[in-house]
């Protein structure tokens, strides 16, 4: 995981807004799915992207998959951003 990854991640609106909803507690595939006009497999390909980046992370729970939020990868990309405007020593 890289920083590249999870500002590409952070990029698309529908993965924003599976963080956003995240930031609440963690939440069923389903649930988070009833909040998105779009198919299954296409947010799948969301969920994916978030793990890949570290930005969230899956359980099982029997058929179920809970996900939540990796806030500490949020707070390493902001700080990274932030180190942009500083001078160099």
């Amino acid at each position: 995981m890289g920083i590249n990854a999870v500002f590409e991640a952070l990029s698309h609106p529908v993965r924003r807004e599976i963080l956003a909803l995240l930031k609440a507690g963690p939440l069923r595939a389903g649930e988070l799915a009833a909040h998105f006009d779009i198919s299954k497999p296409t947010l799948s390909v969301h969920f994916n992207k978030l793990k890949e980046a570290g930005l969230i992370a899956a359980e099982r729970q029997g058929t179920s998959l809970i996900y939540h939020l990796n806030m500490s990868i949020l707070e390493e990309a902001l700080s990274g951003l932030l180190a942009f405007g500083e001078p160099r020593k």
